[in-house]
């Protein structure tokens, strides 16, 4: 973040607290600043966008819809596979379509975030997910050796 992109806002937190928060930074190689920005950024979109939650995952932290395993870019894959027909998606994932609604408007609030998470997941190959995911096995290779 450059400097004209940014204030700096001082806070005080409890000592147990500010423990927590290095910790969190250290995992993330994040700086406690860096951490406290991001987690005050997330609040603050929890607040403002329904269903919406962040988790850590193997691709990175990332919004997520509230009650689901699903990353709202997720959510946009199927968005656009159905044509962006919300209620054909709520169908389909058996979710009020208001969640599907909220996934769309955070996407249309933060495109350069969503688009970027469904580029990346378009350019991964198998063996890149296998070195995120080391549970995936290739069933197809398998069912061919049984044979």
């Amino acid at each position: 973040m450059r400097a004209t992109d940014s204030m700096v806002i001082s806070m005080r937190l409890p000592v147990a607290s500010g423990k927590r928060l290095k910790r969190m930074a250290n995992r993330h190689g994040w700086t406690p600043s860096d951490a406290s920005a991001r987690l005050v950024e997330e609040g603050l979109r929890r607040s403002e966008f329904a269903f919406i939650d962040f988790r850590d995952s193997p691709a990175g932290r990332q919004a997520c819809i509230q009650g689901s395993t699903l990353a709202v870019w997720e959510v946009m894959l199927l968005v656009r596979s159905y044509k962006t027909d919300p209620s054909a998606v709520a169908r389909h994932l058996r979710w009020p379509e208001a969640k599907v609604r909220a996934a769309i408007n955070y996407a249309e609030a933060f495109p350069e975030e969503i688009n970027r998470a469904m580029a990346e997941n378009d350019a991964t190959d198998f063996d890149t997910l296998k070195r995120m995911l080391p549970q995936v096995t290739d069933s197809a290779s398998r069912k061919a050796t049984k044979h």
